[in-house]
């Protein structure tokens, strides 16, 4: 017998954003020019999301203002469930 939608685990991509630019502090994340933020591309999963931000962190490392993240779009986009 097969289980009720409800029941089973939502299946959905896991979409991530990967972007950077130049901080104002090094305290925050504000950035000093938001129309210069550099946006890698978005990713299918966490590990080809990882890999690209690390690439992009480490080819800034010689600017301490510098920084990159990742943020989960699908999060944002279905909170209410989890991705397998």
């Amino acid at each position: 017998m097969t289980q009720p939608l409800a029941n089973k685990k939502h299946h959905a991509q896991s979409l991530n954003l990967v972007f950077g630019g130049e901080l104002v502090s090094l305290n925050g994340v504000t950035f000093r020019d938001p129309s210069k933020l550099d946006i890698v591309g978005i990713f299918p999963d966490n590990d080809s999301a990882f890999a690209a931000w690390k690439a992009k962190a480490h080819s800034t490392v010689d600017n301490a203002h510098m920084r990159y993240f990742v943020v989960h779009l699908h999060k944002l986009l279905d909170p209410d469930h989890d991705v397998l």
